[in-house]
C-alpha cells in the first residue's frame, strides 16, 4: 500500500470517527435539553425581543422565522425525533 493510500485510508477513519463524536455530542446535548424547553423558548423570546429592538422593527417577520425555526430544532432535539413529524417536509402528521 502507497504513502498516499494509507493516508486516504485514516482519512476516512479519521472522518468517520469524527461523525460518530458529532452524533455523540448532539445526543448529550438532547438529552440536557430534555424537560427544559420552557427555559429554553424563554431564551429565545428574550432573544427575538433584543433583536427586534435593536433593528428597530425592521426585521420583524424575519426574526420571528428565526426564533421559530430555533424553537423547533430544540424541541426536536429535546425529543429525539430528529424532525421527523415536522409537516414542511410533507412525511409528519
Amino acid at each position: 500500500m502507497s504513502f498516499l493510500s494509507k493516508m486516504l485510508g485514516r482519512g476516512k477513519m479519521a472522518g468517520e470517527d469524527l461523525s460518530q463524536k458529532a452524533q455523540d455530542a448532539k445526543e448529550r446535548a438532547g438529552e440536557a435539553m430534555q424537560g427544559r424547553e420552557d427555559d429554553i423558548h424563554s431564551a429565545v423570546d428574550k432573544v427575538r425581543d433584543l433583536a427586534d429592538q435593536a433593528t428597530g422593527g425592521k426585521f420583524t417577520g424575519k426574526i420571528d422565522e428565526a426564533a421559530d425555526r430555533l424553537k423547533q430544532a430544540a424541541d426536536d432535539m429535546a425529543t429525539d425525533d430528529g424532525g421527523e413529524n415536522d409537516p414542511k417536509d410533507g412525511s409528519g402528521s
